[in-house]
Order: structure tokens, then sequence, then C-alpha cells
């Protein structure tokens, strides 16, 4: 049979959804090069007969990126979670945020900041779909009693900040693309996406925040980058404007930013952070072995700017080893060490 490629898909989910391995669609694709080849919306696919596969097919891991979620939305209002839009992207993307949970202290776990760190948003989404199947079920998640945390936290989740740039690194760029040409002129003509992290325009979002900034923004490129590049005054993307909104009218008692890798903890700001953040990150460092940093030697995070601005604890997870994208299978560590860390984030109020 033939199947028409859709925006969001890659050779690792159209495998999937068939039922064949990415080796398969190589064999009968010879316009396919190699698994990690973008796939073009429009494009056509020819997808191998069962019949004509022998062996064992994979259980896949497979990414994650907008299209992902939206697929995913329906499912997790069925399970209780509440949805609504806080912004839109560049390319007018919706930014969603999550919450569950009914308690009056309000916490916020986020993800997706970056281009090229997609697996952040996939944890948040498996994460907060195992907290409703627990609360539903009235069972425990790995020892925590999630009832009754639900009853004392509400938990808000923005699982993907930057829906542009994920959907760059996962899909690439074609003629058809809106920002074709921009993109290309900041990539040097290059069409290879894998160390992008900043959003469709070439800002850094985990630049963009007044803490710090200017200094930030001096030790970095002048000019629109694949990562690194802090825009030309804070706050001036639209993704880190929804994020900046939501902050200021849900009164976090702490927040918890997931990037990827390193297995570290970074939990202070120029010694703004309050004293009960070392106390909470040894809390977090013991349920997931990842290891407290106090400081990244940086400015103009998200992160900071919450410790600046609140006084109140910030924590910015870095889940995973290797080189950014991780590869798919990191996701089986991701989850066996994050799981357990966004878990104890639940119970931080409670000392």
């Amino acid at each position: 049979m033939d199947y028409v490629v859709q925006h969001g898909d890659t050779i690792a989910k159209v495998a999937k959804k068939h039922g064949v391995r990415p080796f398969d669609l190589l064999l009968f694709n010879q316009n396919i090069q190699s698994e990690i080849d973008y796939l073009i919306p429009e494009q056509l696919l020819h997808i191998p007969s069962l019949n004509n596969i022998k062996g064992n097919r994979e259980n896949l891991w497979t990414e994650y990126g907008p299209v992902d979620l939206e697929e995913d939305i329906p499912i997790l209002k069925s399970m209780g979670a509440r949805v609504e839009i806080i912004g839109y992207s560049v390319m007018k993307k919706p930014i969603y945020a999550f919450s569950i949970g009914t308690g009056k202290t309000s916490i916020f776990y986020s993800g997706g900041w970056h281009a090229n760190e997609w697996h952040t948003t996939k944890f948040l989404v498996q994460f907060m779909k195992e907290c409703l199947v627990a609360n539903t079920e009235e069972n425990l998640l790995y020892q925590y009693n999630i009832v009754k945390l639900l009853s004392e936290v509400k938990l808000y989740i923005v699982p993907l900040v930057n829906p542009d740039g994920v959907e760059l690194v996962l899909q690439g760029i074609y003629e058809e693309h809106p920002h074709y040409k921009e993109v290309l002129e900041i990539n040097k003509g290059m069409k290879r996406f894998d160390h992008w992290s900043s959003n469709i325009r070439g800002v850094d979002l985990n630049h963009q925040w007044p803490a710090g900034w200017e200094i930030e923004a001096s030790e970095s490129p002048q000019k629109p980058w694949p990562r690194h590049f802090s825009g030309n005054a804070p706050l001036s993307e639209p993704e880190v404007k929804a994020i900046h909104r939501l902050t200021l009218r849900s009164d976090f008692r702490y927040v918890l930013t997931f990037h990827s890798q390193g297995q570290v903890i970074y939990w202070g700001y120029r010694g703004l952070e309050p004293s009960e953040s070392e106390e909470m990150v040894n809390r977090l460092s013991l349920a997931s072995s990842y290891t407290p940093v106090q400081t990244a030697d940086s400015d103009g995070g998200y992160k900071d700017w919450f410790i600046q601005e609140t006084r109140r604890p910030g924590f910015t997870i870095e889940v995973g080893v290797g080189v950014n994208p991780l590869a798919k299978h990191a996701y089986a560590e991701i989850w066996s060490n994050a799981s357990m860390l966004a878990l104890e984030g639940l119970t931080l109020h409670i000392k």
C-alpha cells in the first residue's frame, strides 16, 4: 500500500503506525537512504505488506512533537486533565498548558524549551498520564500516594514550549515551509537540524529572560543562530511571553524546568534562591540519582528569572546522558530516573 506523509511524521513513527520496522521502509523506498532521513509532507511512501516481512517487529520508541501532542489532548482531557491555550508560537502553533490536581499549592513543570530536547515533552506527557491513571484508580504510583498529593497541589504542565523548533528538528525544512529561506540562512545552507535548539527564527527561548540578560546576550551570538542567541531584547519571543504571562498570574510555589542532557539539577541563581532550595534539591537528587549543582554559571534562563523575581525555589533538570538530540532508546533511562524525580517534586511543599 502507499502512504502520504503527514506533518509530524518521521520514519520511526510511520513504521510504528503500520507495524513494520524502519529498516523495512528503507528496503521498499529507495529514495530513503537511512533511518535518520527527514520525511517531507505529501511525500509518497510504499508500505510493505506484513506478509513480505520476516522476523519479529520491534516495539519502537518514537519521537514526540506537536502533532503527537495534539493527538494526546483528547485523551488527556478524557482522563481528567484541564487544558488551555496560553499563547501561540512564531508559526501560530498553540502553546498548551495542562493542569491536574485540586490543591491550594500551585507548582509548574515545563519542557520542550529547546528544539532538540523533545524527550522532555514526551516525558512530561507520559508523567501526566500515569498520574491521572493512578488518581482515577486510587493506586500508588511507585509508592507515591497520587490521590493525596493531587488533593494538596495543583500541577501545571507546559510540555512543549517550542513547537516550531521541535518540528524542525524532527521533520527538517522543505521549500513549502513558511520560514524556509530564513532557516537555511541561519543554518548556513545545511539541511540537518540535530544541533538546532532555538525557536524557528533562531532565538534561544531559555536565554530570553530578564535575569542577567544583558550579560548572557553579550557573551552569545549576536544574530539569529541555531542556539544561544538571546534575541534583540528580553521577552521578545511569543513562546516566552506565553510562559511569562502564565507565571505572573499563577503564583507558583516552585518550578521545575526539564531539559537534556547531563543528569544534573541546577538549583540556584546568584545567591538569590531561598534557603529551603538546598534541602529540596537534595530530595530530588536522592529520588533520581541526578547530581545537584548550585549554579550553571549562566544567565537569562527561566529558572533564573523565577528565582530573582519571586525569591522562591526553581530547578532546572537536565535529563539523560549523551548528545542532543538523545537517541530514541535513551528514553528508557530518562523515564526510570526522572519519573521518580517528578513524583518527589509533587511532595516538595511538605516539610
